[in-house]
């Protein structure tokens, strides 16, 4: 994975390494780990301190623009500690209307690459689902990674609408639902449950609807779909 470089790329990943890298709390970086089973290295960077780095990082550079948030991100991936991939995904949430569905081409290649729930549920939440919100052409991605043959693809295209609210295409939401309820993996199958939690809490009546005509979802889609149903059916936005 070759990084996209401009100016300000450059900028910003000079500031990020000496920023971060001289924050850094071996100490604390091991807890981190082992709390995500040692797949991958820490600084030791809890999220309120890193949050507040990052705005030293970014302190009177320009917007970026897609290409820029291209190249940040990618040479992120590039590094091995965790909380460079963290920075990323948060720059590229504080600037939505930055990326276009041309993105997408790099957002499935964050998502494929040093995968894990952490950063494709971020990305597929905030980042993905905010492009395909304003480019609705793009469902025709979605509809692919919903198929597609890795995994974290088709988990992202289960919870991109997560924040949709009200605003949620549910016949394509309960659809994907439906073509992955089978699906032998735990990821998958929690993801089910938690798109369709999250739609209940605008339309209870109709997930307790789709859990009950789809007998083959499984028992923990099921449980997470309807933690919060009983008692409820008045929709909230």
């Amino acid at each position: 994975m070759a990084a996209s470089d401009t100016p300000l790329a450059r900028t910003v990943l000079d500031r990020l390494l000496a920023i971060y890298g001289s924050a850094a709390d071996p100490a604390a970086a091991g807890p981190m780990r082992a709390y995500m089973r040692d797949a991958f290295p820490f600084l030791g960077l809890p999220s309120p301190r890193r949050r507040e780095l990052a705005k030293r990082v970014v302190a009177g550079l320009p917007r970026p623009t897609e290409a820029d948030l291209r190249g940040v991100a990618l040479a992120c991936w590039e590094l091995p500690e965790r909380e460079y991939q963290y920075f990323a995904i948060d720059l590229l949430v504080a600037h939505p209307s930055a990326c276009g569905p041309t993105f997408l081409t790099t957002a499935e290649l964050l998502i494929t690459t040093r995968a894990w729930w952490d950063t494709v549920d971020a990305l597929a939440t905030r980042v993905v689902g905010t492009i395909v919100a304003r480019h609705p052409a793009a469902v025709a991605t979605m509809d692919r990674w919903l198929v597609d043959g890795d995994m974290w693809l088709a988990r992202t295209a289960i919870l991109h609408q997560m924040h949709y609210k009200r605003a949620t295409d549910a016949e394509r939401l309960f659809r994907y639902c439906a073509l992955q309820a089978e699906h032998p993996d735990f990821f998958i199958r929690k993801a089910i449950g938690w798109a369709l939690r999250q739609y209940a809490r605008s339309d209870p009546a109709a997930v307790r609807a789709f859990v009950k005509e789809n007998p083959q979802l499984s028992p923990l889609s099921v449980r997470e779909a309807t933690k919060h149903l009983q008692g409820s059916d008045n929709p909230v936005s």
